[in-house]
C-alpha cells in the first residue's frame, strides 16, 4: 500500500531525511522510533503529500504521492502531532465538516460520524462544542477525524502524547481493529513498549537513516 523509494528532503544545507526506502503492505503497522530531530516527522508530511520531497518517490495505493496528490490522498487519513480543529464547531459539527470535504453526505454522512464517535468514545461530548473539551478529548476529536472516511491507509504521528493510559488504550484498540478489517497503518510513538506490543514492524531512524527496520524483537 505504500512504497517509499531512495526519500530524501533537505531544508537549505541541513538533510533531515537522506535515501530512506521501505515498504508497508495492507494490514500491515509500521512504527517509527528515533529521537527527536531523527526526521520521523518529515517523513510522515512527504508520504501525507503535505511538503514534497526533494528527491525519491512515494507510492500510496500505487498513486505517486506527487504526481497524482488527489488520488494519493483520497486513501489516507492523517493525525498530525498537533491536529488542527475549529475550535468554535462541536465534536458532531467538525466531524460533519470533515466527512463532506470527503465527499461523504446525506445518510452516509450521519453513519460516518456515528462510528468515528462510537470508535473513538465521543459520545458523552457529542453536543460540546471543541473550545470546551480537555486536551484528551480533542485529541480523540481529532483522531476521529482522520478515520471518517474510513481510509485504506492511516498516517498518525505521536497519536498518545496527550492521552492518560485508558485514552492509549482505545487508540491502540482502535488501530488494532482497523488493521484486522485491512487499514495499513504508519505511526511515529516514542513509547517503545507500545510500538513492540503493537507494531507488526519497526523502523528506527537517527540522523535522517533507517538504521533499524524490522519485526518487534527481532
Amino acid at each position: 500500500m505504500i512504497k517509499v523509494e531512495n526519500l530524501s528532503k533537505a531544508f537549505g544545507p541541513k538533510n533531515a531525511v537522506n535515501d530512506v526506502s521501505f515498504s508497508v503492505e495492507r494490514g500491515e503497522i509500521l512504527g517509527f522510533l528515533g529521537p527527536n530531530g531523527a526526521g520521523k516527522s518529515t517523513t510522515m508530511r512527504m508520504i501525507t503529500g503535505y511538503i514534497p520531497p526533494t528527491a525519491g518517490v512515494v507510492k500510496v495505493g500505487g498513486h505517486d504521492v506527487t504526481e497524482k496528490p488527489i488520488e494519493a490522498k483520497r486513501l489516507m487519513g492523517y493525525l498530525p502531532e498537533s491536529a488542527p480543529l475549529y475550535t468554535d464547531m462541536t465534536v458532531e459539527g467538525f466531524l460533519g465538516f470533515c466527512a463532506e470535504v470527503r465527499g461523504i453526505k446525506g445518510a452516509d454522512k450521519a453513519k460516518a460520524i456515528d462510528r468515528a464517535i462510537d470508535m473513538c468514545v465521543l459520545k458523552s461530548v457529542r453536543h460540546q462544542s471543541v473550545d470546551t473539551l480537555s486536551k484528551g478529548f480533542r485529541h480523540r476529536t481529532g483522531f476521529a477525524q482522520a478515520i471518517i472516511h474510513d481510509p485504506d491507509i492511516l498516517v498518525m504521528d505521536e497519536p498518545t502524547s496527550q492521552l492518560d493510559p485508558a485514552g492509549t488504550r482505545l487508540v491502540y484498540d482502535v488501530l488494532s481493529t482497523l488493521s484486522d478489517g485491512g487499514t495499513t497503518v504508519v505511526i511515529i510513538e516514542h513509547k517503545t513498549e507500545l510500538l513492540h506490543e503493537h507494531c507488526d514492524s519497526i523502523a528506527v531512524l537517527a540522523g535522517g537513516l533507517i538504521v533499524q527496520h524490522g519485526t518487534p524483537g527481532a
